[in-house]
């Protein structure tokens, strides 16, 4: 079995761009050998700023040969009737390359029985490599020189070794060889042996290319500088990511910068530091110093230059942090709620004063829903969005509603307050941190669906290539707020009581309402899809109103996912839907005992009886229990009698099971 190494060199690639091409060049490959039916053990991608790399282990020499048999026309249009071949005959063995002498007749069909040799996969590979590469997709490619191809940036070099062989291919006008690159300042001409390596290679010349081992030593380095001076440093996931795939010789360098910046909010701090300039803030006794690391892509002992050029750049920004906040809070953020008439928030929907008014009637709604008090957060509604119009985060635009958090505790204002606009835009990304404040919750949800209706109502509903103002994130952090924190909320009504707030009208509003609704619904549903089986999701959303009471689907949806795992599932299953198809769609009426003529349907009326939990744990258990009921009256009694009073009793027998089955869930959507 063999292993064949591509290398793709580049000049620097965008760090973002890097994990996605990976996965491209992976998938790729993966399809083209599937599709020419080849086998392989293991597809390993490396990558740094200036390579894209795989190699593929365990591949055959050549394709599989393989021995089709094809069809061809009727024996008796094939042959004549002195069993010579017609023109037809000749034809059909002609396109498939098979001699006459080939052929067999069977069923009345002529048949050609046709050994097709498989291709080598070296062949294969070189003639396919240039068009897996060409075909990764991003933003934002470059064409360069007289070349009609498009990629992320120039390329400038290509390994191509099948084994310790090299295998010639050519990628946009650059023939292959088996020399690579090492780190810039370390080598320009890196022989790559065999594929085995290629890593081993890299690594002498002072190049990590797997981004996994890169992005460990960051973290261990990091870790390591900053015990040197007895600190902790804090790792974002996303920031070591940007960093790795910043670097192929990471090396750490600590810097430092004026206590005096220490005076403004630390937030500020670290989002120049880590946002701005991709460095990691060091921290002593929970508290942020004056020093950072830079992970430097560096080969040598001398930092002094890199220290001071580090330094320079941060303390710029962060004068520029101290000045606009000094600025800031010359006056109390309440002041600054005036300037929000000049900012815009959607053309047609008013400014971010108008908004901010909505934002104070949704949420004095919805704290009249929870019946909580509403003065807080009334106060926190009104300032949520006073931070827009500061200095500081019109410089950091990262910092809203964390810099008017901290602007509103400088002002005097309660910390619940203070905590509920820091809080409002919670959650920041798809797994983010959750409102934990009432304020927060009550506000951020105020802010989000005023947000969703508006677009919706302009017509900008969500698709797969936008997402205006990020409504499907607005949506989820609804859903996951009001989840997690029970919060009785009719999201139905607070949709329609949002639209009826907007400065536009909709021409039908009942259409939008159900379209925002039907939003949620499918949000909700991909909320819960890993956790829970696809049918056991619809079966809990399909004819009931969820957004009414999300606490309720919640404690239906897990009931249900344990109802199916049960043992006794199965013949409830089948009972269950056996009454859907015969109710289907009739009206439901009294059930008149006196009507009964056969002994089951008595049972059966007398077991429901018993069916009268209003705790859906209970209300499954008591349902489950009359399934042999059902099971017997299903055995003994005609349901369809020639009598139509006793006809309609047992529908409406029937039909009140159904209602108390539906209470829980709609089992024909559960797939058995």
């Amino acid at each position: 079995m063999s292993k064949y190494l591509l290398e793709i060199g580049t000049e620097e690639l965008p760090y973002k761009f890097i994990p996605a091409a990976q996965e491209q060049l992976k998938r790729s490959f993966e399809k083209l050998l599937q599709d020419n039916q080849i086998g392989y053990e293991n597809i390993e991608t490396y990558a740094t700023p200036r390579r894209l790399a795989l190699k593929i282990s365990g591949l055959p020499q050549k394709q599989a040969d393989v021995e089709k048999i094809i069809k061809g026309p009727i024996a008796n249009i094939a042959y004549d009737e002195s069993k010579k071949l017609t023109p037809a005959g000749i034809g059909f063995a002609k396109k498939n390359g098979v001699d006459v002498s080939k052929l067999y007749v069977e069923d009345n069909y002529v048949f050609a029985k046709i050994e097709q040799k498989g291709k080598l996969t070296s062949d294969i590979l070189s003639e396919n490599v240039e068009a897996m590469v060409l075909k990764l997709q991003g933003s934002h490619f470059m064409r360069w020189a007289d070349l009609d191809v498009k990629f992320q940036r120039p390329i400038r070099w290509v390994v191509s070794l099948l084994d310790n062989e090299e295998l010639p291919v050519e990628v946009a006008g650059v023939k292959s060889s088996r020399y690579s690159r090492g780190h810039r300042f370390k080598s320009d001409h890196v022989e790559i042996k065999s594929a085995d390596e290629y890593v081993s290679a890299l690594k002498e010349n002072n190049v990590y290319a797997c981004p996994k081992e890169r992005r460990d030593i960051i973290v261990q380095l990091a870790k390591n500088a900053a015990k040197s001076i007895g600190a902790d440093v804090v790792l974002d996931e996303a920031l070591v990511d940007e960093v790795s795939n910043l670097t192929e010789w990471p090396v750490p360098a600590i810097c430092s910068f004026d206590k005096k910046y220490l005076n403004i909010p630390e937030k500020v701090n670290v989002t120049v530091m880590a946002s701005h300039q991709r460095y990691f803030p060091m921290y002593k006794d929970g508290k942020l110093i004056n020093k950072f690391i830079t992970m430097t892509n560096y080969i040598g002992d001398e930092f002094d230059n890199i220290k001071a050029g580090n330094e320079r750049v941060v303390v710029a920004r962060l004068e520029d942090g101290l000045f606009f906040f000094e600025q800031d809070t010359k006056t109390p953020l309440s002041d600054k709620e005036e300037e929000l008439k000049g900012v815009t928030f959607q053309k047609g929907m008013g400014t971010m004063y108008d908004k901010t008014v909505r934002i104070e009637k949704l949420s004095k709604y919805i704290a009249e829903e929870l019946g909580v008090e509403s003065v807080d957060i009334l106060r926190t509604a009104k300032l949520c969005k006073c931070d827009l119009v500061t200095k500081l985060v019109f410089e950091f635009t990262e910092l809203q509603g964390f810099i008017g958090g901290d602007y509103a505790l400088i002002s005097g204002e309660k910390p619940c307050v203070a905590k509920g606009i820091t809080e409002h835009y919670y959650p920041l990304s798809t797994d983010g941190e959750l409102a934990s404040s009432i304020e927060g919750q009550v506000v951020g949800i105020a802010d989000k669906i005023d947000t969703i209706c508006a677009v919706f109502l302009d017509g900008r509903k969500p698709t797969g290539s936008a997402d205006p103002l990020g409504v499907r994130r607005a949506v989820l952090g609804i859903l996951k707020t009001v989840i997690a924190n029970e919060l009785n909320i009719d999201l139905s009504k607070l949709i329609r009581h949002s639209l009826s707030l907007l400065p536009k009208k909709a021409d039908d509003v009942n259409a939008l309402v159900a379209d925002i609704e039907d939003f949620f619904v499918q949000r909700l549903t991909i909320l819960y899809t890993g956790e829970y089986r696809h049918d056991v999701l619809e079966a809990c959303i399909s004819g009931k109103k969820v957004l009414g009471n999300l606490s309720d689907f919640v404690k239906r949806l897990k009931l249900v996912s344990k109802m199916v795992k049960s043992d006794d599932y199965g013949k409830f299953h089948e009972a269950a839907n056996r009454i859907i198809r015969i109710i289907k769609d009739n009206e439901i009426g009294e059930v008149k005992p006196e009507l009964f003529k056969v002994d089951a349907e008595k049972a059966l009326y007398n077991a429901f009886l018993t069916v009268n939990s209003n705790d859906y744990t209970v209300l499954a258990k008591e349902l489950m229990s009359i399934t042999g009921q059902i099971d017997k009256f299903f055995a003994d009694v005609l349901v369809m009698d020639k009598d139509e009073n006793v006809k309609t009793n047992r529908i409406n027998l029937l039909g009140q099971i159904k209602q108390k089955n539906e209470l829980i869930a709609d089992f024909s959507k559960i797939v058995k």
